[in-house]
């Protein structure tokens, strides 16, 4: 195409963005598309680099990628994906940022992971009650306190522990006072001698993959995150069914949304 009037110059100056823009960024001159590019960039030169305010030349001006100015969730790039939801083992995502428990719930869920001990998923007051699932020395741990002291159902592996680089289908049943965690097909199951102890009373939200620091988990026992693949993450109370989309996730940390490794990373 030819510039009309044959204009040639692109008078210009700003900031160069690469893969997406601010979310307040506002412009008449480029079009309605604003979102991010879902996918990975190498190598970006640009041709024709001004050298003066008077002289452009055709020289290479290659962009540090690895150094920016600034940036906002680019994670690693991998050589080959799947669907699925990558944790680095550092942060966290925040899904919901109101969650009431009460009776009954149900969680469903698949992940891989290379580590022995993360945070899956949690929610949980200031107070007492809280639900929570976690790895722990290999352990897949299912807790819930109603407020009259924790309930736990536990699942341990056989062989090398869930660091297999294969995915793993979980279940977790809140049923008032009892507990039911199915994992790849086993049943374990657990309940509290409190039978009238039934209701979690949490109002508070649910973090993934770990949670912020001075936030109180009362049905968690390790603070270190994820690190590895989810997805499919259900959550279901009185026949409603949520599927959580961790990409419009209320806080990401350590988190890529849309980009799992086809090999544990």
């Amino acid at each position: 195409m030819i510039s009309p009037k044959t204009a040639d110059l692109l008078d210009v100056v700003g900031i160069v963005y690469v893969g997406g823009l601010p979310q307040d960024y506002t412009t008449k001159r480029i079009g309605p598309i604003l979102y991010s590019i879902n996918g990975c960039i190498r190598n970006l030169t640009m041709i024709g680099s001004p050298v003066s305010t008077t002289t452009v030349v055709n020289e290479d001006f290659k962009l540090d990628m690895a150094a920016p100015t600034s940036s906002h969730m680019v994670g690693r790039c991998f050589v080959a994906t799947e669907t699925g939801t990558y944790f680095d083992g550092t942060g966290y995502l925040k899904a919901v940022s109101s969650y009431r428990v009460g009776l009954d719930v149900s969680i469903t869920f698949e992940f891989r992971t290379s580590k022995t001990s993360g945070v899956l998923l949690a929610v949980s007051n200031q107070a007492n009650d809280g639900l929570g699932l976690e790895i722990v020395e290999g352990k897949l741990l299912f807790h819930v306190d109603n407020g009259a002291g924790r309930i736990t159902a536990e699942y341990m592996p056989e062989g090398r522990s869930f660091c297999d680089g294969q995915w793993h289908n979980v279940t977790a049943n809140k049923l008032r006072h009892r507990l039911e965690l199915v994992v790849d097909g086993e049943k374990i199951q657990a309940q509290s001698p409190n039978v009238r102890s039934n209701t979690c009373d949490t109002n508070d939200p649910i973090y993934v993959g770990g949670y912020p620091a001075g936030v109180r988990q009362a049905a968690l026992s390790t603070i270190s995150s994820f690190r590895g693949c989810m997805r499919n993450l259900k959550i279901t109370k009185a026949s409603k069914t949520m599927n959580v989309q961790f990409n419009k996730a209320l806080e990401i940390k350590g988190v890529q949304p849309l980009s799992c490794p086809t090999e544990a990373a």
